[in-house]
Protein backbone atom coordinates (compact mmCIF):
# COMPACT_ATOMS: atom_id res chain seq x y z
CA UNK A 1 0.00 0.00 0.00
CA UNK A 2 2.85 2.40 0.81
CA UNK A 3 4.42 1.58 -2.55
CA UNK A 4 1.18 2.47 -4.35
CA UNK A 5 0.82 5.76 -2.45
CA UNK A 6 4.37 6.89 -3.28
CA UNK A 7 3.95 5.98 -6.97
CA UNK A 8 0.64 7.90 -6.99
CA UNK A 9 2.43 10.96 -5.60
CA UNK A 10 5.38 10.80 -7.99
CA UNK A 11 3.57 9.37 -11.04
CA UNK A 12 6.93 7.81 -11.82
CA UNK A 13 8.15 4.36 -10.70
CA UNK A 14 11.83 5.32 -10.77
CA UNK A 15 11.43 8.34 -8.48
CA UNK A 16 9.07 6.42 -6.20
CA UNK A 17 11.54 3.54 -5.90
CA UNK A 18 14.27 6.03 -5.01
CA UNK A 19 12.14 7.49 -2.20
CA UNK A 20 11.43 4.04 -0.82
CA UNK A 21 15.01 2.81 -1.15
CA UNK A 22 14.08 -0.25 -3.22
CA UNK A 23 14.51 -1.31 -6.84
CA UNK A 24 12.02 -0.24 -9.49
CA UNK A 25 11.33 -3.90 -10.26
CA UNK A 26 10.62 -4.63 -6.60
CA UNK A 27 8.23 -1.69 -6.40
CA UNK A 28 6.37 -2.82 -9.52
CA UNK A 29 5.89 -6.26 -7.96
CA UNK A 30 4.52 -4.74 -4.76
CA UNK A 31 1.97 -2.64 -6.62
CA UNK A 32 1.01 -5.64 -8.78
CA UNK A 33 0.42 -7.75 -5.64
CA UNK A 34 -1.80 -5.02 -4.19
CA UNK A 35 -3.79 -4.79 -7.42
CA UNK A 36 -4.13 -8.57 -7.45
CA UNK A 37 -5.39 -8.63 -3.85
CA UNK A 38 -7.94 -5.89 -4.61
CA UNK A 39 -8.94 -7.31 -7.97
CA UNK A 40 -8.72 -3.91 -9.68
CA UNK A 41 -6.12 -1.95 -11.60
CA UNK A 42 -4.98 1.12 -9.66
CA UNK A 43 -2.41 2.51 -12.10
CA UNK A 44 -2.18 2.79 -15.86
CA UNK A 45 1.32 2.46 -17.29
CA UNK A 46 2.24 3.40 -20.86
CA UNK A 47 5.01 5.10 -22.82
CA UNK A 48 3.85 8.52 -21.59
CA UNK A 49 4.20 7.61 -17.92
CA UNK A 50 1.97 6.59 -15.02
CA UNK A 51 -1.60 7.70 -14.29
CA UNK A 52 -4.18 6.79 -11.67
CA UNK A 53 -7.24 4.85 -12.76
CA UNK A 54 -10.64 5.75 -11.35
CA UNK A 55 -10.22 3.01 -8.76
CA UNK A 56 -6.75 4.33 -7.94
CA UNK A 57 -8.07 7.83 -7.32
CA UNK A 58 -10.77 6.48 -5.00
CA UNK A 59 -8.27 4.24 -3.16
CA UNK A 60 -5.55 6.86 -2.63
CA UNK A 61 -6.89 8.91 0.29
CA UNK A 62 -8.21 5.92 2.30
CA UNK A 63 -4.83 4.25 1.77
CA UNK A 64 -3.05 7.31 3.13
CA UNK A 65 -5.28 7.30 6.20
CA UNK A 66 -4.62 3.61 6.82
CA UNK A 67 -0.85 4.15 6.61
CA UNK A 68 -0.98 7.12 8.97
CA UNK A 69 -3.08 5.22 11.51
CA UNK A 70 -0.70 2.28 11.30
CA UNK A 71 2.29 4.53 11.99
CA UNK A 72 0.54 6.03 15.01
CA UNK A 73 -0.45 2.62 16.36
CA UNK A 74 3.12 1.34 16.12
CA UNK A 75 4.48 4.53 17.68
CA UNK A 76 2.09 4.24 20.61
CA UNK A 77 3.52 0.89 21.73
CA UNK A 78 6.99 0.70 20.30
CA UNK A 79 8.37 4.23 19.95
CA UNK A 80 11.33 3.62 22.26
CA UNK A 81 12.74 1.00 19.90
CA UNK A 82 11.68 2.59 16.61
CA UNK A 83 14.15 4.90 14.87
CA UNK A 84 13.04 8.48 14.37
CA UNK A 85 12.28 8.85 10.64
CA UNK A 86 13.64 12.15 9.29
CA UNK A 87 12.97 13.26 5.71
CA UNK A 88 15.89 15.36 4.50
CA UNK A 89 15.86 17.63 1.44
CA UNK A 90 18.17 20.17 -0.22
CA UNK A 91 20.74 17.47 -0.95
CA UNK A 92 23.06 19.53 -3.15
CA UNK A 93 23.63 21.73 -0.08
CA UNK A 94 24.68 18.70 2.05
CA UNK A 95 22.16 18.82 4.92
CA UNK A 96 23.45 15.54 6.39
CA UNK A 97 26.58 17.19 7.82
CA UNK A 98 24.44 19.43 10.05
CA UNK A 99 22.00 16.67 10.97
CA UNK A 100 24.96 14.44 11.90
CA UNK A 101 26.27 17.07 14.33
CA UNK A 102 22.97 17.08 16.20
CA UNK A 103 22.61 13.29 16.23
CA UNK A 104 26.18 12.87 17.50
CA UNK A 105 25.34 15.24 20.37
CA UNK A 106 22.58 12.89 21.59
CA UNK A 107 24.11 9.45 22.31
CA UNK A 108 21.57 6.66 21.98
CA UNK A 109 19.29 8.64 19.68
CA UNK A 110 18.19 6.33 16.86
CA UNK A 111 17.34 8.02 13.58
CA UNK A 112 16.52 6.89 10.06
CA UNK A 113 17.34 9.67 7.56
CA UNK A 114 15.35 9.34 4.34
CA UNK A 115 15.93 11.40 1.18
CA UNK A 116 12.99 13.74 0.54
CA UNK A 117 12.31 15.30 -2.84
CA UNK A 118 11.53 18.85 -1.66
CA UNK A 119 9.70 20.78 1.07
CA UNK A 120 6.16 20.24 -0.31
CA UNK A 121 6.60 16.46 -0.52
CA UNK A 122 8.19 16.29 2.95
CA UNK A 123 5.39 18.43 4.43
CA UNK A 124 2.79 16.13 2.91
CA UNK A 125 4.55 13.04 4.33
CA UNK A 126 4.66 14.61 7.79
CA UNK A 127 0.98 15.50 7.73
CA UNK A 128 0.11 11.94 6.70
CA UNK A 129 2.16 10.59 9.60
CA UNK A 130 4.66 8.82 7.34
CA UNK A 131 7.62 10.70 8.85
CA UNK A 132 8.44 12.04 12.30
CA UNK A 133 10.45 15.10 11.26
CA UNK A 134 11.94 16.89 8.30
CA UNK A 135 15.22 18.74 7.93
CA UNK A 136 16.06 21.39 5.32
CA UNK A 137 15.14 24.97 4.48
CA UNK A 138 11.55 25.84 5.42
CA UNK A 139 9.48 28.57 3.77
CA UNK A 140 5.72 29.26 3.55
CA UNK A 141 3.92 26.91 1.16
CA UNK A 142 1.01 28.00 -1.05
CA UNK A 143 -2.54 26.84 -0.39
CA UNK A 144 -1.83 26.03 3.26
CA UNK A 145 0.41 23.07 2.43
CA UNK A 146 2.27 23.57 5.72
CA UNK A 147 -0.80 24.02 7.96
CA UNK A 148 -0.47 21.82 11.03
CA UNK A 149 3.34 21.87 10.94
CA UNK A 150 5.80 23.78 13.07
CA UNK A 151 9.52 24.33 12.65
CA UNK A 152 12.55 25.57 14.50
CA UNK A 153 15.43 27.41 12.90
CA UNK A 154 18.62 25.59 13.90
CA UNK A 155 21.44 26.93 11.71
CA UNK A 156 22.25 30.01 9.63
CA UNK A 157 25.04 29.34 7.17
CA UNK A 158 26.85 31.94 5.02
CA UNK A 159 26.71 31.22 1.31
CA UNK A 160 29.47 31.64 -1.27
CA UNK A 161 29.20 32.46 -4.94
CA UNK A 162 29.90 29.44 -7.16
CA UNK A 163 31.58 30.47 -10.41
CA UNK A 164 33.27 29.00 -13.43
CA UNK A 165 37.04 29.46 -13.27
CA UNK A 166 36.62 31.43 -16.50
CA UNK A 167 34.08 33.84 -14.95
CA UNK A 168 35.33 37.48 -14.93
CA UNK A 169 34.92 37.64 -11.13
CA UNK A 170 36.40 34.24 -10.29
CA UNK A 171 39.73 35.71 -9.21
CA UNK A 172 38.26 37.94 -6.50
CA UNK A 173 38.83 37.23 -2.80
CA UNK A 174 35.35 38.45 -1.86
CA UNK A 175 32.28 39.73 -3.71
CA UNK A 176 29.30 41.87 -2.88
CA UNK A 177 25.95 40.37 -3.95
CA UNK A 178 25.24 43.55 -5.94
CA UNK A 179 28.23 42.74 -8.18
CA UNK A 180 26.40 39.65 -9.43
CA UNK A 181 23.45 41.65 -10.75
CA UNK A 182 24.42 41.39 -14.38
CA UNK A 183 25.05 37.64 -14.31
CA UNK A 184 22.85 34.62 -14.87
CA UNK A 185 21.78 32.82 -11.69
CA UNK A 186 21.80 29.09 -12.38
CA UNK A 187 19.45 27.00 -10.24
CA UNK A 188 20.48 23.37 -9.54
CA UNK A 189 16.86 22.28 -10.17
CA UNK A 190 13.66 23.81 -11.56
CA UNK A 191 13.45 27.53 -10.79
CA UNK A 192 10.09 27.26 -9.03
CA UNK A 193 11.43 24.68 -6.54
CA UNK A 194 14.23 26.74 -4.96
CA UNK A 195 12.82 29.52 -2.82
CA UNK A 196 16.12 30.79 -1.39
CA UNK A 197 17.70 31.46 -4.79
CA UNK A 198 14.50 33.16 -5.95
CA UNK A 199 14.50 35.43 -2.87
CA UNK A 200 18.17 36.24 -3.43
CA UNK A 201 17.58 37.11 -7.09
CA UNK A 202 14.62 39.32 -6.18
CA UNK A 203 16.51 41.13 -3.42
CA UNK A 204 19.68 41.81 -5.44
CA UNK A 205 17.97 42.42 -8.78
CA UNK A 206 19.34 39.43 -10.67
CA UNK A 207 17.01 39.28 -13.64
CA UNK A 208 18.44 36.36 -15.61
CA UNK A 209 17.66 32.98 -14.04
CA UNK A 210 17.96 29.53 -15.56
CA UNK A 211 16.87 26.16 -14.16
CA UNK A 212 18.61 22.81 -14.44
CA UNK A 213 17.76 19.15 -14.18
CA UNK A 214 18.93 17.87 -10.80
CA UNK A 215 21.35 15.11 -11.78
CA UNK A 216 23.63 15.48 -8.78
CA UNK A 217 26.36 17.82 -7.61
CA UNK A 218 29.04 16.76 -10.10
CA UNK A 219 26.72 17.38 -13.04
CA UNK A 220 25.75 20.79 -11.66
CA UNK A 221 29.40 21.77 -11.20
CA UNK A 222 30.02 20.80 -14.83
CA UNK A 223 27.19 23.10 -15.91
CA UNK A 224 28.65 26.02 -13.95
CA UNK A 225 32.15 25.31 -15.27
CA UNK A 226 30.95 25.32 -18.88
CA UNK A 227 29.09 28.65 -18.64
CA UNK A 228 31.32 31.60 -17.59
CA UNK A 229 28.32 33.96 -17.67
CA UNK A 230 26.49 32.18 -14.85
CA UNK A 231 26.86 31.82 -11.09
CA UNK A 232 25.12 29.99 -8.29
CA UNK A 233 25.20 29.93 -4.49
CA UNK A 234 26.36 27.20 -2.10
CA UNK A 235 26.63 27.18 1.71
CA UNK A 236 30.19 28.04 2.70
CA UNK A 237 30.67 24.81 4.66
CA UNK A 238 29.42 22.51 1.89
CA UNK A 239 32.09 19.90 1.09
CA UNK A 240 32.52 20.29 -2.67
CA UNK A 241 34.43 17.65 -4.64
CA UNK A 242 37.76 18.64 -6.13
CA UNK A 243 36.73 20.33 -9.36
CA UNK A 244 39.41 22.49 -11.05
CA UNK A 245 36.90 24.19 -13.35
CA UNK A 246 34.95 26.05 -10.64
CA UNK A 247 35.67 28.52 -7.83
CA UNK A 248 33.81 29.57 -4.70
CA UNK A 249 34.11 33.19 -3.56
CA UNK A 250 32.77 34.47 -0.20
CA UNK A 251 29.98 37.05 -0.29
CA UNK A 252 29.89 40.09 2.00
CA UNK A 253 28.21 43.48 2.42
CA UNK A 254 25.81 41.88 3.09
CA UNK A 255 26.53 38.20 3.69
CA UNK A 256 23.54 36.05 2.59
CA UNK A 257 22.64 33.33 5.09
CA UNK A 258 21.00 30.00 4.29
CA UNK A 259 18.58 28.87 7.01
CA UNK A 260 18.32 25.22 8.06
CA UNK A 261 15.27 24.16 10.10
CA UNK A 262 13.81 21.12 11.81
CA UNK A 263 10.17 20.56 10.84
CA UNK A 264 7.49 18.41 12.53
CA UNK A 265 3.75 18.08 13.15
CA UNK A 266 2.50 20.47 15.80
CA UNK A 267 1.04 17.71 17.95
CA UNK A 268 4.11 15.45 17.66
CA UNK A 269 6.49 17.13 20.13
CA UNK A 270 5.75 15.82 23.59
CA UNK A 271 3.62 13.10 21.99
CA UNK A 272 4.15 9.41 21.32
CA UNK A 273 7.77 9.61 20.16
CA UNK A 274 10.06 11.09 22.84
CA UNK A 275 13.03 10.84 20.48
CA UNK A 276 11.74 13.89 18.63
CA UNK A 277 12.08 15.97 21.79
CA UNK A 278 15.63 14.67 22.23
CA UNK A 279 16.49 15.66 18.66
CA UNK A 280 15.10 19.19 19.17
CA UNK A 281 17.18 19.50 22.36
CA UNK A 282 20.29 18.24 20.55
CA UNK A 283 19.88 20.84 17.81
CA UNK A 284 19.41 23.56 20.44
CA UNK A 285 22.61 22.49 22.18
CA UNK A 286 24.67 22.33 18.99
CA UNK A 287 23.32 25.68 17.77
CA UNK A 288 24.52 27.32 20.97
CA UNK A 289 27.87 25.52 20.93
CA UNK A 290 28.57 26.23 17.27
CA UNK A 291 27.09 29.77 17.29
CA UNK A 292 24.86 28.65 14.45
CA UNK A 293 22.21 31.31 14.93
CA UNK A 294 24.34 34.48 14.92
CA UNK A 295 22.70 37.15 12.80
CA UNK A 296 23.48 40.85 12.46
CA UNK A 297 21.05 42.70 10.17
CA UNK A 298 23.70 45.36 9.56
CA UNK A 299 26.09 42.71 8.23
CA UNK A 300 23.93 39.80 6.99
CA UNK A 301 20.93 39.20 4.76
CA UNK A 302 18.08 36.74 5.27
CA UNK A 303 14.80 36.35 3.37
CA UNK A 304 11.94 37.90 5.36
CA UNK A 305 10.41 34.57 6.45
CA UNK A 306 13.75 33.34 7.80
CA UNK A 307 14.35 36.59 9.66
CA UNK A 308 10.87 36.37 11.20
CA UNK A 309 11.63 32.83 12.45
CA UNK A 310 14.46 34.29 14.57
CA UNK A 311 12.13 36.51 16.54
CA UNK A 312 10.84 35.21 19.90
Amino acid sequence: MRGFVVVAEELHFGRAAGRLGISQQGLSKRVARLEGALGVRLLERDARGVALTGAGRRFLEPARRVLAQGERAVAAVGCAARPLRIDVWGHLYAPMRTLARAVDAAPGLSVEPVPGRDLPSVAAALLRGESDAGFGRVHPLPDGGDAGLTHRLVRLEPVDALLSAAHPLAGRDVLRPAELRGGVLRFPAAVDRLDFLTRFADRFDVQDRVGSTNLGLEHFLDEVRDDPSCFSLVPADTPLPDHPGVRTVPLADPTPLYAWSLLWREEASGGPNPQLDRLVEAFTTEAARGRWLEYDPARDWLPDADEAALRP
